[in-house]
């Protein structure tokens, strides 16, 4: 065996074979060291095998294998993280509603129950099942960590890309070959597989590398998951190898052959594969048996060693979660099922009102620095006027009419241990000196007046264009992550070029601008504080790489109140093409006529975000901005869903009882094929898929002659009869 060979004695097969046994002894070494916890060989044997391993390669450089162990050790520093579009997307999941703070155990436990059961209720709605037929879900650990997808392609290990906003990530290749847990190369898996899952860091871990900050005089992490975020997305990978990173895997992208025909099946597979798979997941005959595991895990959160913060629920059989499909963002046969927030108590010690992009006011509780839920939380969310006051909107009280003012003892929680936010406060602690908080009626940023209009929660400040503080949140709204994402020019550089005289940004347009003011010697960018010729090169290289953009994140990114990501995304879908878009919202400006009725039947869009839009385009400031703006772009259509389709772009209703599927199931059918699906019969409407107990829309379909469709016509026409 090559093994006892010295090492200036190997002839090139020889040593070729020698990193062959030398990769696959020191993965296997790692495997049963970081994944079963059952080293097989001394610390001092692997370190020799490590030592042979770099000898030989130095002596043969042009042998180095791509699974080489020295490559998971460390990688050349990497000039910036290249875009991988997921084959793929890697969706977000739907949140069952965390219960009120203020519940006791029992009802709690009864809230809890029911939002699960109403999940259970959705999904066996949609498939046509009764309430008495078996439904198996799997009930998994929800990790706190950051979402990492792995490509292997014949069993290799070839790219591995962070979650990035879903459709594209970003390249980690170099670093996720540092996990110890990540197995280089596959034995007996599909050709193409694309396995998914969450990279964390355990609390023992997290403790010893904040200590080891801590002595280097470096910065401190606030909690495990940005510690293993912030590891994984390290320029240079000897940084994140030198990182206790950990992974386990939950589920897959592409794949070219299936690996079970259930979830349970599937994890099964992943571990068989060499994954570590969470061993705290469990596979339950039942909604009921999935939620007694969710409330399990809650008692042992605590001693779990990581964090999570809940528990999610799959249908385990994956043919019913391929009936289910998606929603615009989130699966249907999913969903996450959070712990309450952790709670503690603090002083607050004083209220400041932040202005938002949308003009909203609001209050913001600046505490003395408190750990909650792990996190040191030293702000926390107010919400408004009213929440302040102890009261609701409708004037009813709240935590029994208890005020919040300054200097007060608060008890503070981690909603959705996400947003920190004040619960409830001691009175029996409060400052003899204390004054009940005087809510501003002026916009502290431009001094104009700030009104709350009949209805709304919210004071907002009245200054539009003219006040800073909407301005700027507007821009770092533009260039967010979900909307512009231009490397280099986020929060602090956008507050920069606002504040600056000479290049200054002040509304979209201005971004695009800036490489043409600076080239035309107005002001350079190279001389300003942060910048040298190369750095002012790179932002205007990000900048030109996002003069083309989809029309979805352009309309997400021009920040028109009530238009998130989701709706952006319908708008797009709807219509297709910018020159269609702007088209429509400025024909819909008196909310009457064609135009309007058809922005009003996409599902999802309602007159609330519909006056929002038409608002936009129809006031002359915002209007000139996006002309200003679209002038500089390039915007890629989004190709509307199955075009050729016999009912894309047609106007459907269904009625009356389906035999062969259930209405949700017809309606998600029908609109994947390009068609619209509408509640209510009118004159726009094309076809009427009537089933048995069809009533009042027959009816009207038939005074209108508008086609009615039995369930077979109707599969006939879209070919799936």
């Amino acid at each position: 065996m090559e093994s006892g060979v010295a090492v200036e004695a190997l002839t090139e097969d020889q040593a070729r074979a020698e990193l062959k046994r030398l990769a696959a002894a020191i993965a296997a070494a790692d495997v049963a060291y970081h994944s079963e916890d059952t080293p097989r060989i001394t610390d001092a044997e692997y370190d020799a095998l490590k030592a042979r391993n770099a000898a030989i390669e130095a002596r043969f450089p042009d042998l180095v294998r791509a699974d080489s162990p020295s490559r998971r050790v460390g990688a050349a520093p990497a000039a910036t993280f290249q875009p991988v579009r997921h084959a793929v997307p890697m969706l977000s999941l739907g949140n069952l509603r965390i219960a009120p703070s203020g519940l006791d155990e029992a009802a709690r436990a009864d809230w809890e129950r029911r939002e699960a059961a109403d999940f259970d209720e959705q999904v066996r709605r949609f498939l046509g099942l009764d309430p008495e037929d078996p439904l198996a879900y799997t009930a998994e650990p929800k990790i706190d960590g950051l979402s990492l997808s792995l490509r292997y392609e014949g069993g290799v290990l070839v790219r591995a890309a962070t979650r990035g906003d879903g459709e594209t990530g970003e390249d980690v290749t170099a670093n996720a070959r540092t996990v110890a847990d990540i197995p280089a190369r596959l034995t007996g898996a599909p050709d193409v597989l694309e396995v998914r899952g969450e990279v964390y860091m355990r609390h023992a871990d997290f403790a010893a590398l904040n200590a080891a900050q801590a002595v280097r005089g470096e910065r401190l992490f606030a909690n495990p998951r940005n510690a293993a975020a912030g590891s994984l997305r390290q320029l240079d990978a000897a940084i994140t190898a030198s990182r206790p990173l950990r992974f386990f895997a939950y589920g897959w992208g592409e794949i070219s052959a299936p690996l079970a025909k259930t979830q349970w099946g599937a994890l099964q597979r992943l571990a068989a594969l060499g994954f570590a798979v969470n061993p705290d997941s469990r596979r339950c005959d039942g909604i009921a048996a999935a939620v007694a595991h969710y409330f399990d895990l809650e008692r042992r959160r605590g001693s779990l060693g990581y964090d999570i913060d809940g528990v999610v629920y799959k249908v385990d059989d994956i043919a019913l979660q391929a009936r289910l499909g998606f929603r615009t963002t989130t699966p249907r046969w999913a969903a996450a099922h959070k712990f309450p927030a952790e709670t503690a108590w603090t002083r607050l010690e004083r209220i400041e009102i932040q202005v938002g992009r949308t003009g909203a006011l609001s209050p913001v509780a600046r505490l003395a620095p408190v750990t909650v839920g792990g996190v040191v939380v030293s702000n926390a969310t107010l919400h408004n006027e009213d929440y302040i006051a102890g009261r609701s909107a409708n004037g009813t009280p709240i935590r029994e009419g208890r005020d919040i003012r300054e200097g007060d003892l608060v008890k503070v929680f981690r909603a959705g241990d996400v947003i920190p936010k004040v619960a409830d406060v001691d009175l029996s602690a409060r400052p003899a000196d204390s004054r009940p908080f005087v809510f501003p009626d002026r916009c502290p940023a431009c001094g104009s007046e700030a009104v709350r209009e009949p209805g709304e929660a919210v004071r907002r400040c009245t200054g539009g264009l003219i006040c800073p503080a909407q301005g700027v949140e507007r821009l770092k709204h533009f260039v967010s992550r979900g909307a512009f994402d231009i490397e280099g020019l986020g929060a602090k550089q956008i507050e920069m070029f606002w504040a600056d005289d000479l290049l200054p940004i002040r509304q979209p347009a201005d971004i695009f601008t800036l490489a043409a003011r600076d080239e035309a010697n107005i002001a350079k960018l190279k001389n300003r504080k942060g910048y040298g010729a190369q750095s002012a090169e790179k932002l205007f290289a990000a900048i030109e790489a996002r003069r083309t953009i989809p029309l979805d994140r352009l309309i997400f990114a021009l920040g028109i109140r009530h238009v998130g990501e989701s709706s952006a995304a319908l708008l797009a879908r709807h219509y297709g093409t910018w020159a269609a878009f702007e088209a429509a919202m400025t024909a819909a400006r008196d909310e009457a006529g064609p135009e309007w009725d058809d922005l009003l039947r996409i599902d999802g869009v309602g007159p609330k975000l519909a006056r929002s839009l038409v608002a936009a385009f129809r006031n002359p400031a915002e209007r000139a901005a996006i002309d200003a703006l679209v002038a500089q772009l390039t915007v890629e259509p989004v190709a509307r869903p199955a075009a050729a389709s016999p009912v894309a772009g047609k106007t459907v209703v269904f009625t009356g009882t389906l035999a062969r599927m259930t209405r949700a199931e017809a309606k998600a059918r029908a609109e994947a094929l390009g068609a619209k699906v509408a509640g209510s019969v009118s004159a726009r409407t094309d076809f009427l898929v009537a089933g048995p107990g069809a009533g009042s829309k027959a009816t009207k379909a038939a005074e209108l002659g508008v086609a009615v469709l039995d369930e077979d016509q109707w599969l006939a026409l879209i070919g799936a009869g």
